[in-house]
């Protein structure tokens, strides 16, 4: 019996443990790429870049880095523009998020 109780105890926790991560990993990953009305202008050398929401309404919006992490999501409204900066990496896309 003990081992029965045993295996079930494994077989429930490798199940939580699967799921988990299944759950966390495209809740992490950034959405589609942003639409045409998100403006961008990026300086690679200088590694910044620079989004305006031409769109007409808020936007959320972040930052994807190749080879480094990426930005938070911002939520950014009509007309606004925002810089990103980053260190390591080289500039990837905007994303929706």
């Amino acid at each position: 019996m003990r081992l029965k109780n045993t295996l079930t105890t494994l077989a429930a926790t490798a199940m939580i443990t699967a799921t988990c991560m299944t759950a966390a990993g495209p809740a992490a990953a950034a959405g589609d790429t942003a639409p045409a009305c998100v403006a961008r202008d990026v300086i690679k050398q200088n590694k910044t870049a620079w989004t305006t929401n031409n769109c007409g309404r808020n936007m959320h919006i972040q930052l994807v880095i190749n080879n480094g992490p990426d930005r938070s999501c911002w939520t950014t409204s009509p007309g606004e523009t925002l810089e990103w900066k980053w260190k390591m990496g080289s500039y990837g896309r905007i994303a929706l998020c």
